[in-house]
């Protein structure tokens, strides 16, 4: 029987954590997304600092929302959004925005969120997954799967603002809120530990496993994305 999600949080042992990340991650990821996935992870970020403006839009289309949108419609309303500045010949503005993400303070999670936020095509899920492939030593992706698999863990302090969230509708608040949880359980795992592997990112991966089943392969392809 599978360990249920409030026994694999409370676990004294944090190696309990590992199959998961190690083993179930990978296995519940699609197949033809495993290698972008490993791409992603981790973001060189001397990469995006040397990116010009078109090289930075071109990442998030055929990079980044691939990796975040892996269903086609969502992929598909989400780009639009993001075309906008092509449309509207303002691939400078968006260039700031990356520019400002790799300047912010580091530990300022809501400021990076807020200005992860205000590029096109991407709500609080979409800002924290960014962020948290920039600097998973901060952040985790917050997103429906997440709060779900909090909602089962018991003798949350968080436990009534985490009731009252909607999983398909997250605002900045709760992002912060989600990630704080993430940062307290790394620590937390390291202390008990007495390392330093863990991180928010590593939390969310395991979150995102509970209660999946095994994909299957799709046949969405991305004729614009080389």
């Amino acid at each position: 029987m599978e360990i249920s999600i409030s026994d694999w949080w409370h676990s004294p042992d944090p190696d309990v954590w590992a199959p998961a990340l190690e083993q179930r991650y990978w296995s519940l990821l699609r197949p033809e997304n495993n290698a972008l996935d490993r791409e992603m992870e981790p973001l060189d970020l001397e990469r995006l600092r040397n990116f010009n403006a078109r090289e930075w839009y071109d990442f998030l289309r055929c990079k980044y929302f691939r990796w975040k949108y892996t269903a086609p419609h969502r992929y598909a309303s989400t780009t639009k959004k993001l075309g906008k500045y092509v449309d509207e010949d303002n691939l400078g503005e968006l260039d700031k925005i990356r520019q400002r993400l790799l300047n912010l303070h580091h530990h300022d999670v809501r400021a990076r969120l807020n200005t992860a936020y205000e590029i096109h095509g991407l709500g609080p899920a979409g800002a924290s997954g960014l962020l948290a492939l920039m600097y998973p030593e901060i952040f985790g992706t917050v997103d429906q799967f997440v709060v779900k698999a909090l909602w089962e863990v018991t003798n949350l302090p968080e436990a009534r603002a985490l009731a009252r969230m909607k999983p398909e509708n997250l605002s900045i608040a709760d992002s912060v809120l989600l990630i704080g949880i993430m940062q307290r359980k790394a620590a937390d795992n390291n202390r008990r530990s007495g390392v330093a592997n863990w991180n928010p990112r590593k939390i969310d991966k395991v979150l995102w496993t509970y209660g999946r089943k095994q994909p299957r392969r799709s046949s969405e392809v991305h004729p614009d994305c080389s």
